[in-house]
């Protein structure tokens, strides 16, 4: 993303263990990691294959040695659980909820059409990054992108044409995908985006106003 073409959720989660995610995408992978913690071992295995690539380096002294061995003994494991001050469940992952500083029900909803809202939170390393919240049964207007995607269902689930994402599934898409996400019944579809260039609406002007009265 931004520096490099992202198509896969494979190649997103090799960027992110080679640290070269920008934040907003970084944050939405550790996200993604807390709710579905089976993807951790795909990413301990890309980490051991990066090591084992490492150890054909000439090693580097390390002055401060003892000093760096102490400190990873004594770190503690990272929470993964969030909770609220109230103990709690929280709807947004604490990566995400240290992101932005709130959980769902404290979000600024702005309505852009019937059954969709949307919070912006703005441009952050060449990304735009928002959350979004689709009404139990609608429909988002038909659209491509000019660059990369990458979407984080957070509660509730979406299907498009290309299958169904639940809570804690990464949806990427880019400007070969043409889709119109429909939001399950039930409870509405809460997620995380992070863009590197626009969406561009595709469906015919009938289909865009059926989805936005719906």
């Amino acid at each position: 993303m931004v520096r490099e073409h992202i198509d896969t959720i494979d190649s997103l989660l090799a960027r992110y263990v080679a640290g070269t995610l920008p934040t907003p995408a970084r944050v939405l992978v550790e996200a993604h990691l807390e709710l579905k913690p089976k993807n951790r071992i795909k990413v301990a295995n890309l980490e051991s294959m990066a090591g084992l690539e490492l150890m054909d380096i000439d090693p580097v002294p390390l002055s401060n040695r003892d000093a760096m061995l102490a400190a990873v003994l004594g770190s503690s494991a990272p929470e993964v659980s969030g909770r609220d001050a109230g103990g709690s469940e929280r709807v947004f992952p604490k990566a995400l909820y240290d992101f932005v500083g709130f959980d769902a029900d404290d979000v600024p909803w702005r309505t852009r059409m019937p059954g969709f809202k949307e919070y912006d939170i703005g441009e952050i390393e060449g990304c735009h990054v928002n959350l979004f919240w689709i009404k139990p049964g609608r429909t988002v207007p038909a659209h491509t992108h000019e660059g990369s995607e990458i979407s984080l269902v957070l509660d509730g689930a979406f299907s498009d044409a290309r299958g169904h994402y639940g809570r804690g599934d990464i949806s990427v898409a880019d400007d070969s995908v043409d889709h119109r996400p429909n939001a399950d019944m039930g409870r509405p579809c809460i997620g995380l985006a992070v863009m590197d260039a626009p969406l561009k609406l595709t469906g015919s002007f009938r289909q865009l106003i059926g989805d936005i009265i719906g």
